[in-house]
């Protein structure tokens, strides 16, 4: 469980940033917390499962998919600012991520 700061708050939604604007070969600046993912990038799933395995080991996270992935069916996620909000709870909650809905 790591505690969230300014710092991972930043290093987050730059990841987030760059991997979208690479991937979906997007100009980096035209990217913002509102962006869909799906409809302005054309972005998909398997997307975010690699942005989750860029996290796991970038901050040694003990998560299971199957944890994240029971999380994001209630919560679903359509913007860069959604998921970047449950990428910073992944990392402070880990495996206790289903607990935040007890």
């Amino acid at each position: 469980m790591a505690t969230i700061t300014e710092r991972t708050k930043s290093e987050v939604k730059e990841i987030v940033y760059s991997f979208f604007a690479e991937e979906c070969e997007a100009d980096i600046e035209q990217i913002n917390d509102n962006t869909s993912i799906i409809n302005d990038l054309d972005g998909d799933s398997l997307m975010f499962l690699e942005l989750i395995e860029i996290f796991k080991k970038k901050y040694n996270l003990d998560i299971e998919l199957k944890v994240i992935g029971k999380y994001a069916v209630k919560h679903p996620v359509a913007t860069i600012g959604q998921l970047i909000e449950m990428q910073l709870l992944i990392i402070e909650h880990e495996n206790r991520l289903m607990e935040l809905d007890k």
